[in-house]
């Protein structure tokens, strides 16, 4: 570790370990309530990847933004999103971040710096730049953290966005989060390349790859990115190797991988690599952080019935909150139609 970054008090580590319980037992507990038929639609579950979103979000600021993806829960809550909002969404009430309307993929919630979550593959990449943009044009030193995947490196979004932020010097880091498949596509098949981070080269920005399964080593990575952006030098693209333990989405049938490369990629759970380095090389004991597994269960426990407790929208208000106009002093309201 290096001491410099300042993050290795006990209740920062905590704090990770804390976050990757919720967002383990947040994708659980979503799971099983679209097992239960009280959420519909596509359901893409974080569970494996948790390191990368805690590690990355654990450099920012609370007034620095955060883009996301179809799999943006774990970012959510790594951002400080709410439990409870969070579920009430994915349940469709009308407690929920968008009022029950926007469900699993459109998570947001700017106050916490949590801009947009997005069905669209590489979707959230021109909109970090945007965030970028105006951080460099008002003269804060905000950071934008930019999360995609090993498919959205295809996409022309991508490329045009960072050669644009490269070229323009805006405070974004690009975090790709290869879990090694586009949907079913493994990423061998669809990239010339062996890793994603060659490719910052071709912007002239830094390129970096880390253990995407080691919330110590995502730190790591992504902390020099974002002081290289909070200091005005520009874009970084940070490549995370990561695995989700779980299908695309939770009717995915995973034909076209071997139990033998999940169980091979389980041995390395980033919740268990964490828990073993703070037994080991710190002073925590096994029942002290099982303590914390057990607050966060309850935590999440509560973030589900509050969401069952809430109600839906009403059928007569499906139409609002679609159509916004200023008032008199230029604030937006949104209306019904």
């Amino acid at each position: 570790m290096n001491a410099a970054h300042g993050w290795e008090t006990p209740s920062s580590i905590e704090s990770m370990l804390r976050n990757m319980y919720r967002i383990r037992f947040f994708e659980e507990a979503a799971q099983q309530s679209y097992y239960e038929d009280l959420t519909t639609g596509p359901l893409h579950l974080y569970v494996g990847e948790e390191a990368v979103a805690v590690g990355a979000c654990s450099t920012l600021r609370p007034t620095d933004y955060v883009t996301s993806t179809h799999r943006g829960h774990g970012h959510c809550i790594a951002k400080g999103g709410d439990l409870k909002r969070m579920m009430a969404e994915l349940l469709q009430r009308e407690t929920g971040y968008c009022k029950g309307r926007g469900g699993s993929m459109h998570l947001a919630d700017p106050a916490r710096g949590i801009l947009v979550s997005s069905g669209i593959v590489g979707g959230g990449i021109p909109i970090s730049l945007g965030a970028a943009f105006s951080a460099q044009y008002t003269g804060t030193d905000r950071v934008t953290l930019c999360f995609f995947s090993d498919g959205a490196s295809n996409q022309g979004s991508f490329h045009e966005s960072v050669n644009l932020a490269a070229l323009w010097k805006l405070p974004v880091v690009f975090v790709c989060e290869n879990n090694g498949y586009a949907i079913t596509t493994a990423a061998t098949r669809s990239l010339p390349i062996k890793d994603v981070a060659d490719r910052a080269a071709a912007y002239g920005i830094p390129g970096t790859i880390t253990d995407g399964m080691d919330v110590r080593a995502v730190y790591e990575a992504v902390a020099p990115a974002v002081a290289r952006a909070r200091a005005g030098d520009g874009p970084s693209l940070v490549e995370c190797k990561t695995y989700r333990f779980l299908g695309h989405w939770v009717g995915d049938p995973i034909v076209y991988r071997t139990e033998e490369e999940v169980e091979d990629w389980r041995k390395r759970d980033p919740i268990v690599l964490l828990r073993q380095w703070m037994q080991t090389e710190g002073s925590w004991k096994e029942v002290d952080l099982d303590a914390i597994r057990d607050e966060v269960a309850r935590e999440v426990a509560a973030a589900v019935a509050f969401a069952k407790a809430s109600a839906f929208p009403a059928a007569a208000d499906c139409e609002r909150y679609l159509y916004c106009e200023r008032d008199e002093e230029g604030a937006v309201e949104c209306h019904e139609r």
